[in-house]
């Protein structure tokens, strides 16, 4: 279910509850079903076996174009949405619990900009370093990757750490302006006036997700300038 409003200030809202898949979702690499998590009815997300048990890191997965891709179209303006990620049974042993929210997504899944959660390195956890600072990654695909910005950028000014962790909902906040990108977890910032790396102004928006995760969503707004 969606609602889709205007604001006097010529905002547009876009919300979905995703208690169901949105009608005209199309799905890359994934599964979506309608599941309940802590309580919350939310849209469950995880690749597909075909993907997950033999598919190639690089090629099929890690930061690459796996999302539910939804019916509506996003440049600037807030994308929020409500999730809860953890590991599968399957999951190899560097996998985070990773779930987030493409955006600027070409119709044909070729380029895209990301922002995750890795629930796994969430301050709840008292994980070691670095790995206390990599709770959330900004990503561009398909030049910038985490392991460029990682190895390009040491001083990891495109991840952060938060206070999330495994099988809890988090609220995540992306603020889209141009090439600078603002995110928020559970209302605080972690990632400030990041000079982004976009490839387009405008594109879908999808619900990302990544290797050895099951993943919930719930509660999508997008807000558009």
């Amino acid at each position: 279910m969606s609602r889709d409003t205007t604001s006097p200030g010529h905002e547009r809202h876009v919300a979905f509850s995703l208690e169901v898949l949105p009608e005209g979702t199309r799905l890359r690499s994934v599964s979506a079903t309608p599941a309940e998590a802590g309580g919350v009815r939310a849209l469950r997300l995880q690749l597909t076996d075909a993907v997950a048990l033999e598919g190639v890191p690089d090629v099929d997965y890690v930061d690459m174009p796996t999302f539910a891709l939804l019916p509506t179209v996003f440049g600037n303006g807030t994308v929020e949405v409500d999730i809860l990620a953890r590991l599968t049974p399957q999951a190899p042993d560097y996998a985070r619990a990773f779930a987030g929210v493409a955006f600027h997504v070409a119709d044909d899944g070729q380029e895209f900009e990301c922002v995750y959660l890795r629930p796994l390195n969430g301050r709840t956890l008292d994980p070691p370093a670095p790995r206390d600072v990599r709770a959330v990654q900004y990503f561009s695909y398909p030049d910038w990757k985490y392991q460029r910005l990682r190895g390009d950028y040491p001083d990891g000014r495109y991840e952060a750490g938060a206070d999330i962790g495994p099988g809890r909902w988090s609220r995540l906040r992306i603020d889209v302006e141009g090439s600078r990108v603002d995110v928020r977890v559970d209302g605080v910032p972690v990632l400030t006036d990041l000079a982004a790396k976009p490839r387009r102004p405008s594109g879908r928006v999808g619900l990302w997700v990544d290797i050895g995760t099951e993943a919930y969503f719930a509660n999508l707004v997008i807000s558009a300038r």
